[in-house]
């Protein structure tokens, strides 16, 4: 019986601007390459996916994802083709969740075969010079209502013993497929110590130049997830994956590869539920949030973080949930909430202080101090300083504690920084000021690569227009152009 058309395999084949016949023989001989010369695929098969809904075998939607990835430049993963990954376990899915059109929640069996999948497009994408095209981002409310019940309730316990060797019945990846062996807890020490590496680097010079490693370095370990290690092995190893996956999130989104990014943030919250992690799998979706906020969408951010906090569990620690209001107060901030905004804050403020320090904060957590705070409530009440002027001071009161506090090593930080003082001394009808702190941050972008700098740079440029009479500031106005790319929405990767 037909389940109607598969409008999302129809778009995308719309987009894609092949025939049906066309379509069909790429299938084949895409199949043949690797290493299925049975299928044979013709064009009523190809009307009957799109135009009855019918669902193909594997490795049919593997080949499908994988031709339309490289044909639109961007990851497309089977779910986007609307097609129910097949399952070959007969495990339920977890109490509460349920199949949506988004693919969300995924059972336990599916996320390290999800990971491997989406990193290995990724990859093709970035060894073919492909660029991350346009798509539109998944709305934070689609989000929170197909995670909300997933993520309060705690991942079903393993009835059977892991064993070494024993592995998922994953489906087949088809590209960048790690060949999965077993390790121990010496290669997992090595995996975690990379991770500081890469978290390093990307607080110091931005996503752009280490996006591809991290990538690859989580693609391996989706194949290492493919096997059942014992219980204390596998937490680590879901740990690490939740951790790179973060990491791959927020790099692409540094260097404006958004959907992408969103992915990863997603990815990485499964990740982090599987083994046992909830805080680390709210902070995932806060990075969503922030990335909402980033876009214009403070709305969708709001969701997210209602999200994010809920299901972050009791066990979150003080700073953490600090952390977490202050992304909650910038999203009220850009939706003009300042007495919303303002209580947030305080409450992160006195979370910060409760934290004694005698539970040793987990190493995603170890970036969110002193500066950070003061940090994110410049960016807060820079933010509502477009709503109301009058908050401007504030806003550089904190920009400039934050510039103190800043350590070593954390150059975009400390960009930003630069940048919410620049904008709030505009604001505040202080323009040689603005000028000073400007030009630092011309001056300290040349060592990074992030596109999100240049997005506040742009921000920070409107507000020089009205000072577009000071011959210092029109300086200013032609560095910032001449440090712009020409374009908003240039994307290297």
């Amino acid at each position: 019986m037909s389940k109607g058309p598969n409008t999302r395999l129809n778009d995308l084949f719309g987009l894609a601007g092949w025939s049906k016949g066309e379509l069909a023989r790429m299938v084949n001989r895409q199949a043949a390459a690797m290493g299925h010369h049975q299928l044979a695929t013709d064009t009523s098969r190809v009307r009957r996916w799109i135009d009855l809904g019918e669902t193909p075998r594997e490795p049919v939607p593997t080949v499908l994802a994988a031709l339309f990835t490289e044909r639109l430049g961007r990851v497309v993963t089977i779910e986007d083709l609307g097609f129910v990954r097949q399952r070959r376990t007969t495990k339920r899915q977890p109490d509460g969740a349920k199949e949506n059109p988004d693919g969300m929640p995924w059972a336990p069996e599916r996320t390290a075969a999800v990971l491997t999948e989406f990193t290995g497009m990724d990859l093709m994408l970035n060894r073919r010079g492909l660029m991350g095209a346009g798509v539109a981002l998944t709305a934070g409310s689609a989000l929170t209502h197909a995670m909300n019940d997933w993520l309060h309730t705690d991942p079903a316990p393993v009835k059977a013993p892991q064993t070494f060797g024993d592995s998922y019945q994953a489906d087949p990846i088809g590209y960048d497929r790690y060949e999965a062996a077993p390790i121990g807890s010496q290669e997992i020490e090595v995996l975690e110590r990379s991770v500081e590496v890469f978290r390093a680097w990307d607080a110091s010079r931005g996503g752009g130049l280490q996006r591809k490693a991290v990538v690859g370095q989580l693609n391996e370990v989706g194949g290492m997830l493919a096997y059942h290690h014992p219980d204390h092995l596998q937490r680590r190893l879901w740990g690490v994956a939740a951790n790179l996956a973060v990491l791959a999130g927020w790099m692409s989104h540094d260097v404006g590869l958004e959907p992408t990014a969103q992915k990863y943030f997603i990815i990485a919250a499964h990740a982090a539920r599987e083994g046992g992690d909830r805080p680390r799998a709210g902070e995932a979706l806060s990075r969503a949030a922030r990335q909402m906020v980033h876009l214009g969408k403070p709305h969708e951010a709001l969701d997210l973080m209602k999200l994010a906090q809920s299901g972050s569990g009791e066990q979150t620690l003080p700073r953490t949930r600090a952390m977490l209001h202050t992304i909650e107060a910038w999203a009220q901030a850009a939706m003009g909430k300042g007495q919303a905004m303002r209580r947030t804050l305080g409450e992160a403020e006195d979370l910060f202080v409760s934290d004694k320090g005698d539970v040793p904060p987990p190493c995603w957590m170890q970036n969110f101090d002193e500066a950070d705070l003061h940090g994110m409530q410049a960016l807060a009440f820079r933010t509502l300083a477009d709503h109301d002027p009058s908050v401007a001071p504030i806003a550089q009161r904190h920009a400039r504690e934050a510039l103190r506090l800043r350590a070593q090593g954390h150059q975009r930080s400390q960009i930003f920084d630069y940048i919410s003082m620049a904008s709030a001394c505009f604001i505040a009808d202080d323009p040689e000021q603005a000028d000073r702190y400007a030009r630092l941050a011309l001056v300290s972008m040349n060592e990074t690569s992030s596109h999100r700098t240049w997005d506040r740079l742009r921000e920070m440029y409107r507000l020089t227009g009205q000072y577009a009479g000071y011959a210092r500031i029109e300086d200013l106005r032609e560095e910032i152009k001449t440090a712009l790319p020409n374009s908003p929405s240039q994307r290297t990767v």
